[in-house]
């Protein structure tokens, strides 16, 4: 699939999942700590997601953040097709920070104007992971500044997430390549 129709496919599964009815917002689901976003930029691995038409497949998945010369956000996904060593998918897009959220609520658009939701639910003190979700509990992300953190840490995130609410069933383990 060539680049910008990735794209396109990646903003229009974003607006139609911010459309739905499927899954109303839940006023109580709201990050845990503000985000410093000098802090939270560089290389994420993700360690487990919801898996969603647009990541199907994906393995080996980083997510990248810089600041953009406008003060936004660059985000750029990839991810690896069908196994951690597979071919590589990119995905670039842009992000900005909701005013009055201490750095916890984002907007991200892969194309053109659709911004979706992207929240902050809680991280550690030091960075060193984060869990990613919005308000319909529909899209989830754990993510962690190591592709191979130990069993234990990957529990305690597993059950941080059902503590937010979200149904661990559903969570897609996303294989790292080794180190």
């Amino acid at each position: 699939m060539s680049r910008p129709a990735l794209s396109l496919l990646i903003a229009v599964v974003a607006l139609l999942g911010a459309c739905s009815s499927n899954g109303a917002p839940d006023p109580t689901l709201q990050p845990a700590k503000p985000v410093d976003l000098g802090r939270y930029l560089g290389r994420w691995y993700e360690l487990a997601r919801y898996d969603m038409v647009f990541e199907r497949g994906c393995e080996g998945v980083t997510a990248d953040y810089s600041l953009r010369p406008d003060g936004g956000v660059r985000v750029l996904n990839t991810c690896r097709k069908g196994a951690p060593d597979g071919p590589v998918k990119t995905a670039e897009g842009r992000a900005k920070v909701v005013a009055g959220s201490d750095g916890a609520k984002l907007k991200v658009a892969f194309f053109g104007p659709f911004y979706a939701d992207y929240w902050v639910l809680d991280r550690a003190d030091d960075y060193s992971w984060a869990i990613v979700g919005e308000p319909s509990r529909k899209y989830l992300w754990i993510l962690s500044r190591d592709p191979a953190p130990g069993a234990e840490a990957k529990a305690a995130l597993v059950a941080r997430v059902q503590a937010l609410g979200y149904d661990t069933g559903r969570l897609h383990m996303t294989k790292q390549p080794p180190a």
